[in-house]
């Protein structure tokens, strides 16, 4: 059950327009017995985590990968992990959050999908079944609503448009999206308030919105008071200016990182949240150390930092799931870019995480060792981080995740070990 918020500039013209669903709204705060937040992002389009996390150290890579090939040492060298696996350069944020011990990378991971369509990829990652529209709702809705009742009040809330599939379901969300409509002035937005002052149901509805949008808001007015800079720390605390997300078209992400941690770091807000980003389709001109990808992954780099910093104390209770529906081919294509894939990788980010490792049973990249003769070979099923975290971190019962959150899935035991003790 999704309960749509937007921010303020967005309500008011919804009011014109007769979008009563968006007065219907609400956003259910309460108590919650754990300082635990989840947050949930979701890349659409098929990260090439074969980019992203490159395994230079794989005898085959450099030759699968050509013109795109990252180099282990010299000028925008990736940076080193271990002895096989790497971080493409742009990722200078959670590099040093490896170095910190508050990042694991996860690789050749996958949800039980196999073929290679966004859209029903996209599908079965967020439902937590294992077909495309097998399921009506998702799995962050279900583990919401298998938490004790005090937490399951707080709910959740997903930023950005519309609520994702993975936010569907019987428990109580909220949702908020960024906004260009221009504000009324304060007495049109008297008149309306007064105009719905003779319902009781519509006017407790709109001063909820106009409570949650003040939430969002306040987050952003802070972190532009510190210079309306993202924090990138590579071990020396490099700051890129928004002003370069914008020129790189992360603005809107990094705004919604922001919100997210607005929400999250009120002791009476949600303890989960969901955003995504889209245009990680890279079938050409896809780049190596710099290039279209590389400018893709710094923005993600950037709002994850300002996610951390707009988090301030309850970053040590936060963990981050990072994931994508797919990975990419493990050759480069005829037009320097790559095509759908299958395995992947993912990143799992937080003051709560057990990090500083690579969690990887490598298949390789040698012909005979590729899924079908061309994708990197998924050998971690996806699920088993998710329910690895859910169970450890927001102590959802390990029965419920298998036969509730994740249905058919009690052959993908939870992963343990990934939430410090």
């Amino acid at each position: 059950m999704s309960r749509s918020l937007s921010r303020r500039s967005f309500l008011e013209a919804s009011l014109f327009t007769g979008a009563s669903s968006l007065l219907a709204s609400r956003l259910a705060f309460a108590d919650a017995p754990t300082e635990a937040r989840f947050v949930f992002v979701l890349l659409r389009g098929a990260l090439d985590g074969l980019s992203a996390v490159p395994p230079v150290g794989d005898p085959a890579y450099a030759g699968l990968r050509g013109q795109i090939a990252l180099a282990k040492s010299g000028d925008d060298a990736a940076l080193p992990l271990d002895s096989t696996f790497a971080m493409h350069p742009a990722l200078k944020f959670l590099h040093a959050s490896y170095a910190a011990k508050e990042l694991a990378v996860l690789h050749a991971v996958a949800s039980p999908y196999r073929e290679r369509s966004h859209f029903d990829g996209q599908n079965v990652l967020e439902n937590g079944g294992v077909v495309p529209h097998g399921l009506n709702s998702g799995w962050i809705n279900r583990a919401i609503d298998a938490l004790p009742a005090a937490a399951r009040g707080a709910g959740g809330v997903a930023l950005g448009a519309n609520v994702p599939l993975a936010m569907r379901g019987p428990a109580v969300v909220a949702s908020w999206s960024p906004t260009k409509i221009a504000a009324l002035d304060d007495d049109t937005m008297a008149r309306i308030t007064d105009l719905y002052s003779g319902d009781a149901l519509l006017s407790r509805r709109l001063a909820e919105a106009l409570e949650s949008d003040a939430i969002a808001n306040e987050a952003l007015a802070a972190a532009n008071a510190e210079g309306d800079e993202a924090m990138m720390g590579d071990g020396d605390n490099v700051v890129v200016r928004d002003q370069e997300q914008r020129r790189r078209g992360g603005a809107r992400f990094l705004e919604t990182a922001r919100a997210a941690a607005g929400f999250l770091r009120r002791e009476d807000g949600p303890r989960v949240a969901m955003f995504d980003t889209s245009g990680w389709d890279t079938h050409a001109n896809e780049g190596g150390a710099q290039g279209q990808l590389a400018l893709r992954l710094r923005a993600l780099d950037g709002a994850l930092a300002s996610l951390k910093e707009s988090l301030g104390p309850a970053w040590r209770h936060t963990v981050i799931l990072v994931a994508t529906e797919f990975g990419r081919t493990a050759a480069i294509n005829g037009t320097r870019g790559t095509d759908h894939g299958t395995g992947a990788a993912a990143f799992l980010l937080g003051g709560a995480v057990a990090g500083g490792r690579v969690l990887a049973d490598w298949p390789g990249l040698s012909r005979s060792a590729l899924y079908e003769g061309r994708d990197l070979r998924p050998t971690r099923d996806l699920r088993s981080v998710m329910k690895g975290v859910l169970r450890d971190h927001l102590l959802v019962p390990a029965s419920v995740l298998d036969s509730t959150v994740f249905p058919g899935s009690s052959a993908a035991r939870a992963t343990d070990g990934l939430i410090r003790g």
